[in-house]
């Protein structure tokens, strides 16, 4: 196999996590619909608002990966939602597909030969694949970790740490 593969398998890998972290499925399982608006004292944010800006922010990156047209979000207002809650179930479950769906972009792009991972993404200024498929492993990577803290302190976690 040769070292263009070997990093995509990687990538790809980092990506799904299970190697040094629980996946996202595992952390959002069995969330209770009574505890999603719940934030932690001391904590500023609800299991909904982690949930919803994984998915968020998984989202504007990889608008940025593949649209030319790509128009930068306002830091922090159009990242986190307002409030703790979640709109409705909808909403919740919406928030998790969203998340899945994007993540196996993200992983598609890591695995696409045709993309050069060192090149330059064309209308960012800078940025490469690369960098940006590590950006996104290691920001769910911090926000998984507290939202598993965040159920913790809620007294609803079961799942292995």
């Amino acid at each position: 196999m040769d070292r263009d593969q070997i990093l995509r398998d990687h990538l790809t890998r980092l990506l799904g996590w299970r190697d040094a972290h629980l996946d996202f499925t595992a952390a959002v399982d069995g969330v209770p619909p009574a505890l999603r608006d719940r934030v932690p004292e001391r904590l500023p944010y609800s299991p909904w608002q982690l949930v919803e800006h994984l998915r968020i922010t998984q989202h504007d990156i990889l608008d940025f990966c593949r649209n030319p047209d790509y128009a930068e979000l306002r830091w922090p207002d159009d990242y986190w939602p307002s409030v703790s809650a979640p709109p409705s179930e909808q909403a919740w479950e919406e928030s998790i597909g969203g998340f899945h769906h994007d993540l196996g972009a993200l992983r598609a792009i890591a695995a696409d030969r045709t993309i050069d991972l060192l090149a330059e993404i064309p209308h960012g200024s800078g940025q490469t694949y690369l960098r940006e498929l590590l950006l996104v492993a290691d920001h769910n990577a911090y926000h998984m970790g507290q939202l598993v803290a965040v159920r913790r302190l809620l007294g609803d976690w079961n799942g292995k740490p």
